[in-house]
């Protein structure tokens, strides 16, 4: 494996972070590896422990690097949050070359220029995505590349993320010993693999369903337009399973991941577990059907949430109706109860992948999807910040000497 066609991604969601390692390979991605930790300090999407988010970005990095053998050293990082904003802006400059050929250049400096906006000190310009370059005023150009004019201009959308959440992430990053490449906001890069051409330009809303929030991210005619973060998710589902059986936090996420179903119709009957009870040493036998009986109504809060968050930032009508993905909506009946709620088409997003064929995937395949298409457009990373001059990181194999070897062993089992 050469160590120059590697891009790491770094997904850190509420329950699991997950370090995904692509290789580039003729144009076209695979991933070698991916390692994922049991998130700790994160809650509702947030980071509330700084040491605890850095052990767990530590061992889901080790768990990468073991699979493959190789060190990382740098990874691209997907943010997300209500912090999120997003605003339109406008960027001018004369072509440089004195044959007026538009050369990548001429494309970065005007995309610096469409960065100069006035900005309230607490936030911070996380990346900017073109909506669109003007040449001489000829509009719709998606590639001004090579190129021949006088004036270039850009008219492009600025993300901007609170500054307080943006140097907390990066600080836990690099504590865990690793160099930020660039961040990328999630539902961007999650839309790469999620949503098809023709869904961005009709108009679709993407909604990630985590565990501690989610994100909706609404695209037409190709851009993202609005995005917004519910702070609920699959953490509520399996509160309500702990109140409702009387049972330890962890033993209802066990009991909603094996039997968890979203809609009583399509629950059985017949299913039956058992299940220990807080405050008592004997087990309480439970159906399928009286899971569902808890589970139904918050899932369709939910969607009922999503739906008005929808219509509240614009996106009331939506020939491409809703693409849903996440940990939460791999759940037996989600898809069903999405439709009932939602009465338009509705479907669920799955990374075609081997190895990440799972929508908790999405966002961390995405982000390397994103970073590879800017890579071999030779654009800056428009919408990942810091620019990183290659999307490219240099990973030394990793020494795996006898010692190394005993510690990897003892810490299987530990």
């Amino acid at each position: 494996m050469s160590s120059n066609d590697i891009i790491v991604s770094l997904d850190i969601g509420t329950s699991k972070v997950r370090a995904i390692i692509g290789e580039l390979n003729n144009g076209s991605i695979n991933i070698v590896g991916v390692g994922s930790a049991d998130s700790q300090g994160i809650r509702k999407g947030a980071i509330v422990d700084i040491d605890q988010t850095v052990q767990s970005i530590r061992n889901a990095v080790d768990h990468a690097e073991r699979m493959v053998s190789i060190e990382i050293s740098s990874v691209y990082v997907g943010i997300t949050g209500n912090h999120i904003g997003l605003q339109s802006s406008h960027g001018v400059v004369a072509v440089s070359n004195e044959d007026r050929e538009i050369g990548f250049e001429d494309i970065d400096r005007v995309l610096q220029a469409a960065k100069v906006i006035a900005l309230p000190p607490e936030r911070d310009i996380i990346g900017i995505v073109p909506k669109q370059f003007l040449v001489d005023g000829l509009e719709g150009i998606h590639d001004p590349h090579g190129m021949i004019g006088v004036r270039l201009e850009v008219e492009a959308t600025i993300i901007t993320g609170a500054k307080t959440a943006v140097h907390n992430l990066l600080r836990c990053v690099e504590k865990a010993g690793l160099q930020v490449s660039g961040l990328v906001l999630s539902s961007l890069a999650a839309s790469q693999i999620a949503l098809s051409k023709d869904e961005k330009t009709m108009g679709t809303a993407l909604v990630d369903i985590g565990a501690g929030a989610t994100t909706i991210a609404i695209f037409e005619n190709g851009n993202i337009v609005a995005t917004s973060t519910l702070p609920i998710g699959g953490e509520y589902i399996t509160n309500d399973i702990s109140i409702g059986l009387r049972t330890q936090t962890e033993m209802a996420e066990m009991i909603k991941l094996k039997y968890g179903c979203a809609l009583i119709e399509h629950a059985e009957p017949d299913q039956l577990f058992k299940v220990p009870r807080i405050g008592s040493n004997s087990e309480k036998e439970f159906s399928q059907t009286d899971l569902s009986n808890i589970i139904e109504p918050r899932v369709v809060e939910i969607f009922q949430l999503v739906q008005a968050e929808v219509a509240r930032i614009g996106g009331k009508e939506l020939a491409g109706g809703y693409v849903l993905t996440g940990g939460s909506v791999v759940m037996p009946g989600m898809l069903a109860a999405a439709q009932q709620v939602l009465q338009t088409s509705v479907r669920i997003a799955v990374p075609d992948f081997i190895g990440v064929r799972d929508p908790s995937f999405t966002n961390g395949v995405g982000i390397i999807q994103y970073a590879s298409r800017s890579s071999r457009k030779g654009m800056p990373s428009a919408g990942a910040a810091p620019a990183a001059k290659s999307v490219l990181k240099k990973s030394s194999p990793k020494k795996s000497g006898f010692v190394d070897k005993v510690k990897n062993w003892f810490s299987e089992f530990i």
